[in-house]
């Protein structure tokens, strides 16, 4: 059986490659930091690694760009979009009122990871303005630890998944402040993955590294696809790390590399004297809401 590394149990990156996966069954390797996850592939402790690349709200998430790029040399099998919903998590008996209603003021402390918490600030402050706010080193740890802590009025931000794990209740469900808070993810590993669903399409990562910082370097690469109308929907440059002032292109194109123009594209980019890096050519999966059925009273 095929072994995928992830964050912890209950997290977002649980709930996105249950939903990737679907009932393909794989081994799934829970671990706590994400330089675990990533050395998981590199040690041959996993077959796949789940990264979490980029968020509607918060842009792309540059420290795991940087593993991809300097710290292992894995390719890119599959990327896929999974809404970042965040829930109010507690047990519901500390913070109801003599009328059995649900009382949020009673709320001392709200604790989840460092980039949830600013997600649901707007719900925060007209709800819970009164709660401590704290740290933890994922939203299914700040779960756990409300878990272990109770009558202390401690919540947690996290996912229905882990408030399942752990018996608790939600308190309050979808509580970031965007509806559209989606976060993208990217399936790492040596080999492709067979997956039952269809992709929306393909799309192909890659380094352009100049020789030297030298005017119209950009426009230079750009150019090698425009006028072969390749469509590229993301461009990020990031520092080599070798000199300041140095920097690479991240490039996403969506087109595979069995086109005849990407590689051609490639050639072209080479010739200027820039260092091309191929980082995966993929299937893409769109997210699809699975909207349960209403039934009807008889």
């Amino acid at each position: 059986m095929k072994r995928i590394a992830l964050l912890p149990e209950g997290t977002v990156s649980h709930e996105a490659i249950r939903y990737l996966i679907g009932d393909t069954p794989y081994e799934l390797l829970f671990y706590k930091y994400i330089a675990d996850v990533f050395q998981a592939v590199d040690k041959g402790k996993a077959d796949y690694s789940v990264i979490p690349i980029e968020n509607t709200i918060d842009g792309s998430v540059s420290l795991h760009m940087d593993w991809l790029v300097h710290e292992v040399d894995i390719q890119m099998q599959a990327e896929w979009v999974y809404p970042s919903i965040q829930n109010l998590i507690g047990y519901r008996s500390e913070f109801t009122n003599d009328q059995g209603e649900l009382d949020l003021s009673k709320v001392v402390k709200i604790m989840s990871h460092p980039v949830a918490l600013p997600q649901c600030k707007e719900f925060i402050q007209t709800t819970a303005a009164q709660a401590e706010l704290e740290s933890a080193g994922s939203t299914a740890e700040a779960v756990e630890i409300v878990k272990h802590n109770p009558g202390k009025g401690w919540t947690a931000l996290g996912t229905k998944l882990a408030a399942s794990k752990h018996g608790l209740d939600i308190l309050a469900g979808k509580v970031t402040d965007h509806d559209n808070n989606f976060t993208r993810f990217v399936l790492i590993g040596h080999q492709p993955i067979s997956l039952p669903r269809k992709p929306e399409g393909q799309r192909t990562s890659i380094l352009v590294t100049p020789p030297q910082d030298f005017p119209g370097a950009l426009h230079q690469v750009l150019s090698a696809f425009a006028w072969r109308r390749l469509n590229l929907s993301r461009i990020e440059s990031r520092p080599t790390k070798k000199q300041l002032g140095n920097y690479y292109f991240y490039i996403e194109i969506l087109e595979s590399l069995d086109s005849v123009l990407l590689p051609a594209a490639f050639a072209e980019i080479e010739a200027l004297g820039c260092h091309v890096r191929i980082l995966g050519s993929y299937p893409s999966y769109k997210y699809v809401e699975v909207v349960e059925p209403i039934l009807e009273e008889q």
